[in-house]
């Protein structure tokens, strides 16, 4: 399935090229289209067409800068709660879980073959988030456990086109650890985005210094690349000079 994925051996981004990601798509149907969530899940809207023209509009509105701008373009699959608990939470099966991350991805390589051009590539980001609420830290799982949860729907994205993971709005490193190893094991380039509260801190208190030590440390440097998410600027920008 590899042979599928069209950079997952290289991703461009890596390069010296600029790239923008598209803006956020729960947060921009939640508060702009005023469009139910529930858990603020957006997946669902998939299995209707209407909606799923809607979701492919909203991304080609990045594509139509990107390539104005000869810029590269990284695509967020709509699949941040895509994962077994949520989908069971939401009343959906196993077998609804594989066919809804497919076809987010699929959805972000037809928009890829339409409007990609040599200086802008496309990049398909297979989106995937927290087990638990991403603001509550009730319940904290050791990396073994993240590891086997996230295994499933990570397995699910490496058969896909998807060029690399990233997880989204994680607020503790054991998690991260786990979501790590679970995409080393199937070859998936993976990124680690943290949400970091106006302090700069993790809602554990770490720094994010500490938490991406942690995950480096404990997954021999594995991650391509660290994000923060959620957080203004301002609540960082300190932390991160050098």
């Amino acid at each position: 399935y590899h042979l599928m994925a069209k950079y997952r051996k290289q991703l461009p981004q890596l390069s010296n090229k600029y790239f923008i990601s598209n803006g956020g798509l729960e947060t921009t149907l939640f508060y702009k289209e005023h469009v139910e969530l529930p858990y603020f899940a957006s997946f669902h809207l998939l299995n209707d067409e209407s909606k799923c023209q809607w979701i492919k509009n909203f991304f080609i509105k990045f594509a139509t800068i990107a390539q104005k701008y000869d810029l590269g373009l990284i695509l967020e699959s709509n699949t941040w709660r895509a994962s077994p608990d949520w989908m069971h939470k939401l009343g959906y099966s196993d077998q609804d879980m594989i066919n809804i991350n497919r076809k987010a991805v699929e959805l972000l390589s037809d928009i890829r073959n339409e409007y990609e051009t040599e200086k802008c590539p496309i990049v398909i980001n297979g989106c995937i988030g927290p087990r638990a609420d991403g603001y509550n830290l009730t319940t904290i799982m050791s990396p073994e456990e993240a590891q086997k949860y996230h295994t499933t729907q990570i397995n699910i994205m490496s058969n896909t086109k998807a060029d690399l993971i990233t997880a989204f709005t994680i607020i503790y490193p054991e998690e991260a650890i786990g979501i790590v190893r679970a995409a080393k094991e199937v070859n998936m380039p993976i990124a680690i985005s943290f949400s970091v509260e106006t302090n700069g801190k993790l809602p554990t208190g770490q720094t994010i210094k500490e938490a991406i030590e942690l995950v480096d440390k404990a997954t021999e440097n594995t991650p391509i690349y660290y994000m923060i998410n959620c957080s203004h600027p301002i609540s960082f920008e300190d932390l991160l000079v050098p």
